[in-house]
C-alpha cells in the first residue's frame, strides 16, 4: 500500500470521535443506544424473567428434555397464551395423535378448548401430512426433506401462524439417515420460518444419561437451532424433581441457573432452586 493512501486512510479514521485525543478533564462519547430484539412473550411463569422479556421474535428454540419433564405441557402453554393474545397458533404432533394430545392436556385449567374450535389453535398430524406429501418410505431423502420443510412453511404462510410447535423434531429426525441431512432440514426450516415472523419450539426427547453429554438426541440440533431449553429431573430427598434450564438463546442475556419446574393446574410455574446442598438429601 502507498504511503500517499494509508495516511488518507489514517486521516479518514483519525476523525472519528472514538480515535481523536481525549481533553483533559473530558470523557469520550459513547453511543447511548442499545438494540433490543422484538420479544415473544411465552406468558409462562418465570420463563420470560429468565429470558429478560421472552424469546427473540422468529427464534427456533430446542426443547429438549427428558421422559416426563414437562415439554409437552410447556409448549402446549405457550401456544395458548399467544392464542388468548389473538395470535395464529399452529401444533404438529408426530408423537401421538391430535385426538389423545388434546384430550391430555385438556385437564389442565388453562388449556380452553375453543381457541382450537376458533382455529386460534391449529393442530396437524405429521402421519396425515406424510400420507398426504406421499412420503410412505422409512427414511427421508433431501427431495423429501425439502417437501417437509415447504409443506410446514406453506401452512405457516397460509394461516398467518406466529407460534409453532413440533412435538418431536426428534421423530422426524430419525426418519432422515445422516447428521448433515438433518443439519440442512434444521437449517432450512429454522431460516424459512426466521422469514415469515414464526416462533417455533422443536421439542427434542433424551435420555438421563444422554442430558449429561448432549443437549439434544443426535447432537447436531444444539449448534443450528438459536436455542436451548433443558427439562429434566434431579433427585431431592427420594422424589424427582423436575428443572427447567436456559443453556442458550440468541438475541438477548438470560439467567442459566436450573430453576425447580412444577405441573399445576394453571400451568408451569418456575422458582429458584437451591445453588448449593446434597442432591440425595
Amino acid at each position: 500500500m502507498k504511503k500517499s493512501t494509508s495516511r488518507a486512510i489514517w486521516s479518514l479514521f483519525s476523525q472519528s470521535a472514538y480515535l481523536r485525543p481525549v481533553e483533559s478533564g473530558t470523557v469520550p462519547m459513547m453511543p447511548t443506544h442499545q438494540y433490543e430484539r422484538d420479544r415473544c412473550v411465552t406468558g409462562i411463569a418465570g420463563l420470560d424473567e429468565i429470558l429478560r422479556g421472552g424469546i427473540p421474535y422468529g427464534s427456533t428454540v430446542l426443547v429438549a428434555g427428558t421422559c416426563g419433564s414437562g415439554k409437552t405441557t410447556m409448549c402446549m402453554e405457550f401456544l395458548v397464551n399467544g392464542a388468548n393474545n389473538g395470535e395464529a397458533c399452529a401444533h404438529f404432533s408426530a408423537t401421538e395423535p391430535s385426538v389423545k394430545l388434546l384430550e391430555n392436556v385438556r385437564q389442565f385449567d388453562f388449556f380452553d378448548m375453543r381457541l382450537v374450535d376458533q382455529g386460534l389453535i391449529n393442530v396437524f398430524d405429521m402421519d396425515v401430512l406424510f400420507s398426504w406429501l406421499g412420503m410412505t418410505k422409512s427414511t427421508f431423502e433431501l427431495s423429501d426433506i425439502d417437501a417437509m420443510v415447504k409443506s410446514i412453511t406453506d401452512i405457516v404462510n397460509t394461516i398467518g401462524v406466529t407460534r409453532l410447535v413440533i412435538d418431536s423434531v426428534t421423530t422426524l429426525c430419525y426418519k432422515i439417515p445422516s447428521e448433515q441431512l438433518i443439519r440442512d432440514f434444521l437449517f432450512k426450516l429454522g431460516k424459512a420460518l426466521a422469514t415469515l415472523g414464526c416462533t417455533a419450539l422443536l421439542v427434542s426427547e433424551i435420555t438421563s444419561s444422554g442430558a449429561k453429554a448432549y443437549w439434544s438426541s443426535f447432537g447436531v440440533e444444539e449448534a443450528i437451532l438459536d436455542g436451548i431449553i433443558v427439562l429434566g429431573d434431579v433427585p431431592r430427598m427420594g422424589h424427582l424433581l423436575r428443572f427447567i434450564q436456559v443453556v442458550k438463546m440468541r438475541g438477548t442475556s438470560h439467567a442459566r441457573a436450573k430453576y425447580a419446574l412444577e405441573l399445576t393446574p394453571k400451568g408451569v410455574m418456575l422458582t429458584p432452586m437451591l445453588k448449593w446442598g446434597a442432591v440425595d438429601d
